[in-house]
């Protein structure tokens, strides 16, 4: 996980691309005398609003993974099938993908505020349904419900960050953001664990739903204190047509990947990723339309359809496609093959995210002479990291210390090559097109999730047909092999994504000028009310990052 000084300096960077004059700190830097005013009490104050934030994209990370650990629980308790037990862990995710981009709009049309409580609100109730299902129907009903929740509310944590901090505070909050993402998922697989071993009041699995209900209630009560109410806007109204098309066209993409390894891959998995295709170009099409009646589309394709952004967002989506599939394929390993607890699983993946977190204070003290080479050199160590672990194991031994060792450097070359690319991404367009990249980097990076985890995770356990730590190691050998070999094509994509970067068109990235508009550098003054969302919010990449 990238940390908050590099992010911090990118967007510092990129702030200087808008117009002077729209309302904004143009350095990205406190005046002075606002600095004098900051007293102890404001110090506090500002504290209390940034924890208030960081609970939110903390406890969709954490639910994001922390069922995972529950499934054999979950079976002897209600009796669930093998096939419900993956929409358990599945149908949070596929709401959480499809609903992403149409939640971080309703937080720009409807104020931020409001949608966090909302979001809290429906995720906290949800949350205290799963802990309540009576069947595994109702279960899996709950969880949508709960993923829609964290959709509501996680992209309103980083407009929070910007509307509410500047200068060196905005840098810690940012850093503070990716802590709380990084240690998201791992803490999901602890906490689990911990809870399901410790049977609080004989709750068994349902505690690792049940805990959520103070802390969501709490953050509530924090939220209705602490949080700035919503700055009156003008009404923006929402893209239906596009809400709509861009849901099915996901939902098609998302419910096969989650669903079809367990399913064996039947014929409707294969119909529902075809006709992904048509339903996304349906998608584009009406999007394109929008924006030649100089409407509100909902995405700007023509912002995603620049070279240099395009292949940054393959890359990222391919590096950390990697991750979540190790995430998966590792606790299988381990607590299958070799038969860890889940806590020791859990723990295994710590020395990743320690390192991930330093991967950003090394990217920032790099020299910008640099900064072309620095997302494929974090590729080529992700994929030496990969590539070390499978030699190990295909001699056959499994060393516990060797493998920590390389877990931290497969995060610490992720981590470079993320915090590059943030940095890339957050000064490759006019800071009022940062919605449409941040919205569309975060559901991208959840499929590409989901495909990691569908395309890995059906490889190793085909290879695991036979129980036992011998045929275990060989097929974790096999499997951080196939990583490698994404890590390598991902080296690649990040090349093209700075050469491209260097081209005179890449760096005229404001889609207007197609158009004989003033694009960020020209005279026409912006209204930052009607602005997609703040600079800042390029940073919803970190939701699938580690």
């Amino acid at each position: 996980m990238c940390t908050g000084s590099n992010i911090g300096d990118a967007i510092q960077h990129a702030m200087t691309l808008a117009p002077l004059g729209c309302g904004w700190n143009v350095a990205g830097r406190e005046a002075p005398n606002e600095r004098n005013r900051m007293t102890p009490q404001r110090v506090l104050r500002k504290g209390w609003l940034l924890g208030v934030l960081l609970v939110a994209p903390f406890m969709a990370q954490a639910d994001a993974t922390i069922a995972n650990v529950a499934t054999p629980s979950i079976h002897a308790d209600l009796g669930a099938s093998g096939a419900v037990l993956e929409l358990v862990i599945g149908g949070y995710l596929i709401a959480f993908a499809v609903l992403l981009i149409t939640c971080a709009r309703l937080g720009q049309t409807h104020g931020y505020r409001r949608i966090f409580l909302l979001g809290v609100g429906v995720f906290t109730l949800a949350s205290l349904l799963c802990g309540l299902a009576p069947s595994p129907l109702l279960l899996v009903l709950a969880r949508v419900l709960q993923g829609a929740g964290a959709a509501l509310m996680y992209p309103q944590t980083l407009t929070g960050i910007q509307l509410n901090f500047t200068g060196d505070q905005r840098k810690r909050a940012i850093g503070l953001y990716a802590i709380a993402l990084s240690t998201g998922a791992v803490v999901g697989q602890i906490l689990g664990g911990a809870l399901i071993a410790a049977n609080v009041a004989g709750s068994h699995w349902r505690a690792i739903f049940l805990v959520n209900i103070p802390v969501g209630a709490a953050v509530i009560m924090a939220a209705l204190r602490y949080l700035p109410a919503d700055s009156p806007r003008k009404v923006r109204r929402l893209d239906l047509r596009g809400v709509m098309t861009l849901s099915a066209s996901l939902l098609l993409i998302v419910l096969p990947l989650v669903l079809g390894r367990s399913e064996r891959w039947p014929a409707w998995t294969w119909i529902c990723l075809g006709a992904s295709v048509p339903a996304f170009a349906l998608f584009l099409a009406a999007e394109r339309r929008i924006a030649a009646r100089d409407g509100s589309p909902l995405v700007n394709v023509q912002v995603l359809g620049r070279p240099a952004i395009c292949w940054a967002l393959l890359t990222l989506l391919a590096a950390t496609g990697t991750y979540y599939a190790l995430l998966f394929t590792l606790a299988q390993y381990l607590q299958q093959g070799l038969g860890d607890s889940p806590l020791v699983s859990g723990l295994a993946l710590v020395p990743w995210v320690a390192a991930f977190g330093l991967a950003g204070q090394l990217v920032r003290r790099l020299p910008p002479r640099m900064a072309p080479l620095t997302p494929g050199a974090g590729c080529l160590l992700l994929a030496a990291a990969y590539s070390g672990i499978s030699v190990m194991l295909f001699s056959g031994h499994h060393v516990q210390a060797l493998l920590i060792v390389l877990l931290g450097a497969g995060g610490l070359g992720l981590g470079i090559q993320f915090s590059a690319l943030i940095r890339h991404l957050t000064t490759a367009v006019p800071a009022e097109y940062a919605a449409d990249i941040s919205g569309v980097s975060t559901t991208g990076l959840q499929i590409g999730a989901a495909i990691g985890v569908a395309a890995f995770g059906t490889l190793y356990l085909s290879l695991t047909a036979q129980q036992g730590a011998s045929p275990a190691t060989h097929a974790f050998a096999i499997t951080t092999a196939a990583f490698a070999v994404v890590a390598l094509l991902a080296t690649a994509t990040a090349a093209l994504t700075t050469r491209q970067a260097r081209t005179p068109e890449s760096r005229n990235c404001d889609p207007r000028a197609d158009h004989g508009e003033a694009g960020s550098n020209g005279n026409t003054r912006n209204d930052v009310s009607s602005a997609p969302v703040p600079v800042n919010a390029i940073e919803g990449l970190a939701r699938v990052r580690p």
